[in-house]
Order: C-alpha cells, then sequence, then structure tokens
C-alpha cells in the first residue's frame, strides 16, 4: 500500500482481491489469532461448547482456514473431527450416530471439516445413499441440530464456495505438486464432470436445512488469503466471547541447588544425526 494510514479488512471491501498483500494478510492474521486465542480462554472457563461446521466444494479452502484457526489454540480445547468412510458396522447405526461421539464437552471447541451434510453432497451426488435415505435426513436434520442449539451448543455452519475456474487451477497445482497429491482424491477427480449436480445438491440442501437457528454462512473462496481471514473475523464476531483476565506470568531466577547427581555421559545416547550442521 502506498499511503501509511491503518488498514483493517473494511478497506478491501468491495475492492480487488489482489489487493490483500502478503503483509495486510500477515498482520491481519496475527490479529485474528491472538483474538482466537482470547476466544478459546473464555470457552475453557465458561464451560461453552462451540460446533463449526466446514463443508464446500472440493479444493475451496476449508483445510486451510482450519489449519490457521487451529494453529495458535490448545489441542486440548480445540480439535479437529475428520470423519472417514464409515464402517460396515457404522452403516448399519444411525446416521447421525457416529457424529455424535465427535460432539464437545464443556470447554471444547469442534471443528467439523466435513460433517453430516456429507449425505446431502457427495452421497447423493456420488449414489453412495438410497432417495429414502437422502430424503429422511432431510426430515431429521433440522430437527438435529435444533437440539444441539437449544442443549446450549454454539453451532456455526460454514459453506466455502468458489468458481469453477479457480477449482480446476487448484486441481491442476495439486496434481503437480508432490506435498499436495494426496489432497487430489479419486472422488475429488470424480467431482470435475458433475459441477452441475454439486450446485443442484447444494441448493437443494440450503433450502431445507439454512434455519434461523443454525443458519448456513457463504464464505466467498475465490482468494484463499482473504476467505482466511474472513471466516476467521466472522467466527469470532458469532461467538459472545469476553478477555478473560489472567495474572501476568513472573518468571522468577531459577534455583540451582547443588547436588551429587551425575549424569550419564551423553555418548550413551543415540542422537540424530545434524544432516545441516
Amino acid at each position: 500500500m502506498k499511503n501509511n494510514k491503518k488498514i483493517s479488512l473494511d478497506d478491501f471491501h468491495g475492492k480487488e482481491l489482489a489487493e490483500l498483500n502478503s503483509k495486510v494478510y500477515a498482520k491481519e492474521l496475527k490479529r485474528l489469532q491472538i483474538e482466537l486465542v482470547k476466544m478459546q480462554e473464555w470457552v475453557s472457563v465458561t464451560n461453552a461448547k462451540v460446533i463449526v461446521i466446514f463443508e464446500g466444494r472440493d479444493a475451496a479452502g476449508k483445510g486451510g482456514a482450519i489449519k490457521r484457526i487451529t494453529e495458535p489454540l490448545n489441542p486440548r480445547v480445540c480439535r479437529i473431527a475428520a470423519l472417514g468412510t464409515p464402517s460396515e458396522k457404522e452403516k448399519t447405526q444411525w446416521y447421525f450416530q457416529r457424529y455424535i461421539s465427535h460432539l464437545p464437552s464443556g470447554g471444547e471447541i469442534v471443528l467439523f471439516d466435513r460433517s453430516w451434510y456429507n449425505r446431502g453432497g457427495v452421497e447423493k451426488v456420488m449414489g453412495f445413499c438410497s432417495d429414502k435415505e437422502y430424503e429422511e435426513f432431510f426430515y431429521q436434520c433440522p430437527d438435529f441440530e435444533k437440539l444441539l442449539v437449544r442443549s446450549g451448543i454454539i453451532l456455526i455452519k460454514y459453506w466455502f464456495s468458489v468458481s469453477d475456474k479457480i477449482q480446476e487451477l487448484r486441481f491442476q497445482e495439486r496434481a503437480k505438486d508432490p506435498v499436495k497429491r494426496w489432497k487430489l482424491s479419486p472422488m475429488d477427480i470424480k467431482s470435475r464432470d458433475l459441477w452441475v449436480e454439486y450446485s443442484k445438491a447444494k441448493d437443494h440442501m440450503f433450502s431445507l436445512t439454512d434455519t434461523d437457528y443454525a443458519p448456513w454462512y457463504v464464505v466467498n473462496a475465490d482468494i484463499k488469503e482473504r476467505a482466511r481471514l474472513n471466516c476467521m473475523r466472522h467466527l469470532l464476531s458469532k461467538i459472545p466471547y469476553e478477555e478473560i483476565k489472567n495474572r501476568p506470568i513472573k518468571l522468577t531466577p531459577r534455583k540451582n541447588k547443588p547436588s551429587n547427581y551425575q549424569r550419564p555421559p551423553i555418548s550413551v545416547q543415540n542422537f540424530v544425526p545434524d544432516f545441516y550442521g
């Protein structure tokens, strides 16, 4: 930026997303992560229970947003639930049953990297569930979420939206990058030809599950960095946290008491070679 005025995300509203340069991104990311730590302290002290659902198109950047949210937080307070393919036993259970064990206890935050909405999206489009199971999901889901909210859980649902052109660019990038190849699953490859089908499934899902007590919030995710900041800032605005005043930590001088204890020689230990020394 050419001027020296204080910058906030509001300054970028309605402008080209590319204007969010690396210095602004890093500064705002740090500020928001500090606020996330304050929010975590409030959750822990008040025994609040928080669920945040991350859904959206493949390669929309859900994982990157989750990573930046959890980065500064205590994993004992904030954990990620990313369930795999259901087992044969789980397939015989009530659909929501395997998700219940991952719900938060008091003082916990759970981030669902995809959730029970698999049935409303990928399972429907890929034919992994019957029409009856699909219809029953939408009959039960609003009531299930209403029970969660009535129990005192703060439930926040995000849909990461990405354009077909940007999604294709990210797929091409993943295919070429050996570090990111694992992100391009066979399911992702199949989804490239099912853009319209996924759009229909998403629109139908919103029409039945975008409720007053558990609304969907759409994140424009064509620019990953801005999507992350917008999501983090919005998340903080939806949780009524207050800063918990902790006593300042004062480290007194260490007390080294004389001891006759003789430690074994370091030559008897197995050290990892210093490859970069």
